[in-house]
C-alpha cells in the first residue's frame, strides 16, 4: 500500500492554564510575532491564540487540565482513510478520543507520544 505523508502548516502547543498568559506574552511581546486570539468552541481547549510563525501557524491552546506543555503537529495525506489503514498495519492506531476534530480527520501518536492530526 503506497501512502505519502507531508507536514502541514499548523503546529499546536497545548499549554497549562497557569502558564498560558506568560506564554502568549512571550510570543507577542518578547519575540514580537503577530499574535491574535481566536474564538474556539472545544471541550478541552478554553482559549486559543494564532501566531504567524514564518510559513507555519502556531496555535497556542490553553488546556485547563494539563500540567506540562505538549506540541502537536499536522500531517497531510491525499487519502486519510487509506493512510489510517496503512498506519494501523504498521502498528499505529488512531486515537480520536484525544480532542474533537472534523469528520475525515484522525489523531495519531508517534512512539514518543507526539500527537499528529492527520488530514488532507
Amino acid at each position: 500500500m503506497s501512502v505519502k505523508f507531508e507536514g502541514g502548516i499548523n503546529i499546536a502547543v497545548k499549554i497549562p492554564k497557569s502558564k498560558y498568559e506568560q506564554t502568549v506574552a512571550f510570543y507577542r511581546d518578547v519575540l514580537k510575532l503577530e499574535v491574535s486570539e481566536k474564538p474556539i468552541d472545544n471541550p478541552t481547549v478554553s482559549r486559543t491564540h494564532e501566531v504567524k510563525f514564518g510559513k507555519n501557524v502556531l496555535w497556542l491552546d490553553c488546556v485547563d487540565n494539563y500540567t506540562h506543555s505538549e506540541t502537536w503537529l499536522e500531517l497531510k495525506t491525499a487519502d486519510v482513510e487509506k493512510a489510517a489503514k496503512y498506519l494501523k498495519a504498521k502498528g499505529t492506531d488512531t486515537c480520536d478520543e484525544l480532542e474533537t476534530i472534523p469528520d475525515g480527520m484522525h489523531w495519531i501518536m508517534d512512539p514518543a507520544g507526539t500527537v499528529f492530526i492527520l488530514g488532507k
